[in-house]
């Protein structure tokens, strides 16, 4: 995982540099103000550190869209270069106009850095260690804090402080991640696929993941590029070949799946739960049928609760790159190495005919497994007939084709996906109403679920692996079943060809539209993403930072600082600077629990103590305690405050924001929930002064309390876990879980 943990911290150079920008503007306004003479223009003052914001707004309206069409890398690298430019103009900067302009120029790159590196991170990132590598934005940005202040506070030492060099540092920096940028950051492998230019992405995945073998992801990506439809939930019993039929579950041969090994006479037999569904009885609003019934929590989105059964049923918290339904269960599927692989699988093959797709098909040696770059070749029954009456017997397709023309059920192949989920396809065949067959392939998300009923050792393991099965064996697996993104029925009969035989150019690399943003899954995760982001900005961050300095100063921090010698300003600046530093311990705890302890976890184990600490702020101004009590009952709050924010509505908001939307919208939702994440700074920022006159501090706190309750409530009822889970599989829950939601109320 190194190589997505270096990529992530590359990264996250674009949030160090905004938290070195916001840090060192509030330093340096404070000899801006005394050389342009804006005392008495306090609008003028305000404005030369709101530009960065209003900037940030007006790019961020652009960035997704933008990003979706020539990609995360070059809006990084053109992030890098707006930091830049700004930072030579501010050192230049002759008047206090030019300034407005860097600053607005600066705020430019703010915005692209804060909507785009989270969502790269999410893409780049293993599902196991998403969450701690989407922290490194909050760390970063903190950590830039912490240095910004500490480079003022050495500048405002000297005798002449100039402001332009603490704000032409900049510069340095943002070279540095300008380099990066255009050097090391790899193009997200999720959008190469959907932009049809496999090789790269598989090339990309290797360098991330450190190791040569990333079929099952690249598979995965290509299923992510759209959303399947008509998704539904059902409930597997796993189990060997030889294995009689339990009785929870059904008889006939119609109903069975065959997963097969890579030899002759390995095989695993899966069949549809009869008995009460597992999943169904966690969430008790899923049926077998798909419906929704008896809702456990009244008013909870049945959402929370569908993540919820998920991560209550794993075996192994966090996830597991490797199978959890076997250990080998990834390497069922593989074929011999004799099978040349397919390595250039990109935009110029495109224009291969239909017959050469047939001459692939029926001739000679050809790949069956998800290797180089995923599913190269995967041909139907019909294919299959063929190739049996041709006597080609040297690979699992062939042992799988005799066995499913032989025994009439179902051929799937699978490859391990990360966080113990399967991907799997199926070709499904029934006869219709007309006695003709009807048929065609089933995409399957597979997640053992709790814990194996009438198991007899440890671990179930593949005949022929070393540990055969005794007596009465299975697994209990839920499935997210669906049709496949690349399957096309008309095509599929034209070419007798299978899902991965459709170049994503072809089928699923249509572009975002508006419409697309009109999906039940996709508005459901809008109303999670824009929630949680106007929440987060009402919560008080901004007024608990802007009476920080006055805490401290109650508590005698300041008078201690000035008997030391040092100036109004430099104590200030020190003060930041320290408060900053307690920050960044805090956030390295929450990168540690991110992907053990959960996004939805840290939030409502924080989000209370905020409420907490706000309520003693309120009290210890309403009700007059004496100085002492007073000053350590204030300072006490704003440090746990300040440590439980940036613990979980800090980062959390922006990572939920990076995994929860399709990759076909994802650039365009990410920027309407940072769009609304700046609307929210600019008012919660602007509206501060005015309401401190009209109700005052206590006031202004206990309105930040009240908006803290409604984001718990928030956060318990509608947002769900999604620690571990791949972003593909999430986006999946949220469709059918939306869909779901229709149907019942119909």
């Amino acid at each position: 995982m190194s190589g997505a943990a270096l990529v992530a911290i590359a990264a996250s150079i674009g949030n160090l540099l905004q938290g070195w920008d916001n840090a060192t503007i509030a330093g340096a306004v404070l000899y801006i103000k005394k050389e342009f003479k804006l005392e008495s223009e306090p609008t003028v003052e305000g404005l030369i550190v709101a530009m960065s914001l209003i900037g940030a707004t007006i790019i961020t309206t652009f960035s997704g869209p933008v990003s979706d069409w020539i990609g995360r890398r070059p809006m990084l690298i053109l992030s890098s270069i707006l930091y830049f430019l700004s930072s030579l103009i501010m050192l230049w900067s002759p008047n206090v106009y030019v300034l407005l302009l860097a600053r607005l120029i600066d705020g430019f790159g703010i915005g692209l850095a804060v909507t785009l590196v989270p969502l790269y991170i999410s893409e780049t990132a293993p599902s196991e260690i998403r969450g701690l590598l989407n922290t490194l934005p909050q760390f970063s940005g903190s950590g830039g804090m912490f240095l910004s202040y500490c480079m003022v506070f050495g500048m405002s030492l000297l005798p002449s402080p100039d402001w332009r060099i603490m704000l032409g540092v900049l510069a340095i920096p943002s070279l540095f991640f300008f380099g990066l940028t255009i050097f090391y950051l790899p193009e997200s492998p999720r959008w190469l696929v959907s932009k049809g230019r496999m090789a790269e992405a598989k090339k990309v995945l290797q360098k991330l993941r450190g190791r040569e073998d990333v079929s099952g992801e690249m598979a995965l990506l290509v299923e992510g590029l759209e959303v399947g439809a008509d998704t539904s939930i059902e409930e597997y019993i796993i189990g060997p070949a030889t294995e009689p039929a339990d009785e929870h579950v059904i008889d006939g041969d119609k109903d069975q799946i065959t997963l097969y090994g890579p030899e002759e006479g390995q095989s695993w037999i899966a069949r549809p739960s009869k008995g009460p569904s597992i999943l169904g009885s966690v969430l008790s609003l899923t049926s077998r049928h798909g419906s929704m019934v008896n809702q456990s929590v009244p008013l909870m989105d049945p959402i929370v609760t569908l993540f919820g059964s998920v991560h209550e049923n794993m075996p192994h918290a966090g996830g597991s790159m490797r199978s959890t339904l076997f250990p080998n269960f990834g390497s069922m599927f593989s074929v011999t190495d004799q099978h040349p692989k397919v390595d250039q699988w990109d935009e110029e093959n495109l224009h291969r005919d239909d017959e050469e797709y047939a001459s692939d098909g029926a001739g000679g040696d050809y790949e069956d497994n998800v290797h180089s770059p995923l599913l190269s070749r995967q041909t139907t029954s019909a294919e299959g007939k063929d190739i049996a009456h041709h006597g080609h017997r040297g690979s699992a397709l062939s042992m799988r084709r005799r066995s499913l023309l032989e025994e009439g059920g179902e051929a799937v192949s699978s490859t391990g996906i990360g966080g113990g989920w399967q991907l799997a396809w199926k070709w499904s065949e029934r006869e219709g109403e007309d006695g003709k067959k009807e048929g065609g392939f089933k995409r399957i998300y597979l997640h053992q679920e709790g814990v194996p009923g009438s198991r007899r050792g440890s671990v179930i393991s593949l005949p022929g692996g070393g540990d055969a099965p005794e007596g009465s064996e299975f697994i209990h697996a839920a499935a997210l079943v669906s049709q496949p993104a690349l399957y096309s029925k008309d095509i599929i009969e034209q070419r007798m060809s299978g899902p991965a035989m459709i170049h994503p150019s072809e089928a699923a690399a249509k572009g975002s539209s508006l419409k697309d943003l009109f999906e039940p899954g996709v508005r459901r995760a809008l109303l999670v993403g824009v929630g949680i982001q106007i929440l987060q900005q009402f919560a008080g961050i901004n007024g608990v930072l802007y009476y920080t300095p006055q805490i401290l100063e109650q508590a005698g921090v300041a008078v201690l600082l000035s008997n030391l010698g040092l100036s109004s300003a430099s104590a200030s600046i020190l003060i930041s600077s320290l408060t900053t530093l307690l920050m960044l311990p805090s956030i390295g705890l929450a990168m540690r629990l991110m992907d053990i302890s959960g996004r939805r976890f840290l939030l409502l184990g924080t989000i209370p103590v905020l409420i907490a600490s706000l309520v003693v702020l309120v009290v210890s101004n309403v009700i007059d305690l004496g100085t002492v009590p007073h000053a350590a009952l204030s300072t006490i709050s704003v440090i746990i405050y300040f440590c439980c924010f940036v613990m979980g509505f800090g980062p959390i908001p922006n990572i939920l924001c990076a995994e929860i939307f399709p990759t076909r919208v994802r650039g365009i939702c990410i920027a309407i929930c940072a769009l609304t994440f700046w609307i929210g700074d600019i008012i919660v920022t602007y509206s501060l002064p005015v309401m401190l006159n009209a109700i005052g501090l206590a006031g202004v706190f206990g309105i930040y309390a009240v908006v803290c309750s409604i984001a718990f409530v928030f956060v318990f009822l509608k947002v769900p876990e999604t620690k571990g889970m791949p972003l593909e599989v999430i986006t999946e829950f949220f469709a059918v879980g939306a869909k779901q939601m229709q149907a019942a109320k119909a």
